[in-house]
């Protein structure tokens, strides 16, 4: 199979109709919270960029240039990023390619004179007069940005994105935003499990809970949900990325097992979490593997390990207690997580396949799970923080920082 790039768009050939783009103000993301000025890290990476003889990089992913400039928007449903591309130059100037009537004056103020705003259209044109050698992620650039480059005979240099790592690795302001978000989160969750708990099953709907948990999340001040809540009753449970509609809305009833998994956005910090609860009293096939998922999740939360390990060494430890019984699941152990970002973040993932060095400061999922077709669906999930842990001299070792709070349901859970 070849592949062709194309040099217009066959999508808006047969989409006139198309809705606009968003068109939702920017707003700034305060210094207090992002523990750096955005000129700081305009010209860290800059720095990194001089030192590789690159003349230029371009940013491609809203959340890269979202946690560069320090804003947040509300261009992607769930996501606060601002749909943009960036070019940074290896001076630390940067150009912005927007729609300029997101900006009023005071983010304008806030983004300085070395950030010009330009209209999204203009990139093409840009990217030809730039000098080279110019930065592009194979991994997230489009593939015009290559072709116009080379026809240009600009040179292009392939790597990776340079605010994806600065952007994994949180600053002590980002990890206490994110701990703040989660104290208040947890309550939240913790008032949503406090009143299912006094509900009859029979008397709700999967939609019924969605919007009470909604309500608890609005009521500590989330700004929006941070993904579409996943709440699995019974047999939907199974789904890994079950999103209830007004088709597929169950009723519950007593013996369900309910996996709910969920998150929100606040203005310092983004949340996930999953928590799977016996309705009624608990179903006995749910026992064992219930067991063996919180096994495996409290086990990972508890690794010790060198510097220059990576998801991939460590994805065994969530899983080794269902493997012993023959089971497993087929999603990744944890992706990364943004900080008043993307509930999605690169590059760092616990996973078989992640060869990314874990590193402190990073924030990840831990979320073992296990699936019976047309029946149940357990998963257990924390968000965790890497952190530096005490070791013998010369050694450096990592650990983990658990960030969620909330209980987690026993009536599953085989203590013996």
């Amino acid at each position: 199979i070849a592949l062709h790039g194309l040099d217009r768009n066959p999508v808006d050939a047969v989409w006139p109709d198309r809705p606009a783009l968003p068109a939702g103000a920017a707003r700034i993301h305060p210094d207090d919270l992002a523990g750096e000025t955005a000129a700081q890290k305009r010209a860290r990476l800059a720095a990194e960029l001089k030192a590789a003889g690159q003349a230029a990089a371009l940013l491609s992913l809203p959340d890269s240039i979202s946690w560069l400039l320090n804003i947040r928007g509300s261009d992607l449903p769930k996501n606060p990023v601002v749909q943009s591309f960036a070019v940074l130059s290896d001076r630390g100037t940067l150009s912005l390619f927007a729609d300029a009537s997101k900006f009023d004056a005071d983010l304008r103020a806030h983004l300085g004179d070395d950030v010009t705003i330009l209209p999204a259209d203009a990139l093409a044109a840009a990217l030809t007069d730039l000098e080279g050698p110019v930065r592009l992620d194979p991994a997230t650039a489009p593939e015009a940005a290559f072709r116009i480059l080379e026809a240009a005979g600009t040179a292009v240099a392939r790597g990776p994105d340079p605010a994806i790592l600065p952007k994994a690795r949180k600053n002590a302001a980002e990890m206490a935003g994110m701990r703040a978000a989660h104290l208040r989160d947890g309550v939240a969750m913790v008032r949503m499990l406090s009143w299912l708990s006094r509900q009859t099953p029979e008397d709700l709907t999967e939609i019924d809970l969605v919007r009470r948990l909604e309500d608890f999340r609005r009521e500590a001040g989330v700004i929006d949900i941070s993904f579409d809540t996943i709440m699995g009753a019974g047999p939907n449970g199974a789904i890994v990325h079950y999103r209830v509609s007004e088709l597929t809305n169950r009723r519950l009833a007593a013996g369900d097992v309910l996996l709910i998994d969920s998150g929100g956005q606040y203005p310092d910090g983004t949340t996930d979490i999953t928590r799977t609860l016996a309705m009624g009293d608990p179903r006995p096939e749910a026992v064992a593997p219930y067991t063996a998922v919180l096994r495996g999740m409290i086990a990972l939360s508890q690794a010790l390990f060198p510097q220059g390990v990576t998801g991939a060494h460590l994805d065994a430890l969530a899983r080794q207690f269902l493997w012993q019984q023959g089971w497993d699941y087929d999603h990744g152990t944890g992706h990364g997580v943004g900080a008043a970002l993307c509930v999605h973040e690169g590059p760092a993932r616990i996973s078989r396949a992640s060869d990314v060095v874990l590193e402190a400061g990073m924030i990840l999922s831990n979320e073992p799970g296990y699936y019976r077709e047309g029946s149940f669906g357990i998963r257990i999930e924390n968000l965790v923080a890497v952190t530096e842990v005490d070791a013998e001299p010369g050694r450096r070792m990592l650990g983990f920082e658990t960030l969620t709070l909330c209980p987690i349901d026993r009536a599953l859970l085989n203590a013996d």
